[in-house]
């Protein structure tokens, strides 16, 4: 199933010492991370300093762009737009800024999605770009994830371009027989396309199914699969930095607040 043509849509290729890391100890770590900065007071301001400092030294490290991050951070907009409101809409006690009355528990809510937020998607998009989707599959598999789960995310890796191709050929066909899905009255025969796709792909499934059980499928993958080797003590030291570094951020903001 190591099939290569799969396109990576965050994975940037590189050569550093993050993208070597086998991809369990960088998913422990980006989870790890991420329950840290969760679980941090919203009050410790520069705590949220500390680890933005942590995400900008591994950014660094891996080698991505600051400019790659921040179009791909815009995912969280919509959180930041809520965020915004809080302030407005809180109860509490209030202050004035500008001629506003803004809440002071509403300013540390917002405060506390944009930070938590923010590190988070930061984090999870370092870890994509320094990990394959074929390899975080592996890692998740080895991190003893749900067997059933991890099968299914690599069925969906495997096929998603067959599908996506199978779609696009559909789509032609139907615009070179005068069809165009823009206007209201022919949504008929999109949604055609869309039933005829799926019958199409529920029957691919059953014959990979099939295949796969009269060449001795068992339940699992194959070993070979995983052709990365699994990480050693050293490598999860070195991940576990990280972590730690961003533990001992959160233990002082609480200590000391």
């Amino acid at each position: 199933m190591a099939g290569g043509g799969h396109s990576h849509l965050l994975y940037l290729h590189r050569a550093g010492p993050v993208h070597r890391l086998p991809p369990e100890v960088k998913i422990a770590a980006m989870v790890a991370f991420t329950l840290v900065v969760v679980a941090t007071p919203r009050e410790a301001l520069w705590a949220f300093a500390g680890f933005a400092a942590i995400v900008v030294v591994v950014a660094a490290l891996a080698r991505i762009p600051a400019g790659w991050l921040a179009r791909r951070a815009l995912i969280e907009v919509p959180f930041v737009i809520f965020a915004l409101a809080l302030p407005f809409l809180g109860g509490g006690d209030r202050v004035a800024w500008l001629g506003l009355q803004l809440s002071v528990d509403g300013l540390y809510g917002a405060w506390n999605i944009l930070a938590k937020g923010t590190l988070g998607v930061l984090a999870s998009l370092i870890l994509a770009a320094t990990t394959s989707a074929r390899d975080l599959i592996v890692g998740l598999d080895r991190l003893r994830c749900p067997t059933i789960l991890t099968q299914i995310a690599t069925f969906m890796l495997r096929y998603l371009e067959v599908l996506t191709g199978e779609a696009q050929r559909m789509r032609v066909a139907r615009i070179s027989r005068g069809d165009d899905p823009r206007f209201l009255w022919q949504l008929r025969g999109f949604a055609a396309g869309v039933g005829a796709l799926f019958l199409r792909a529920f029957e691919r499934g059953e014959r990979v199914y099939l295949a796969m059980l009269s060449r001795g499928y068992d339940g699992r993958m194959p070993a070979a699969w995983q052709a990365t080797g699994a990480a050693g003590a050293r490598q999860w030291t070195l991940a576990a930095t990280v972590p730690v570094f961003a533990a001992g951020i959160a233990v002082a903001a609480v200590l000391m607040p």
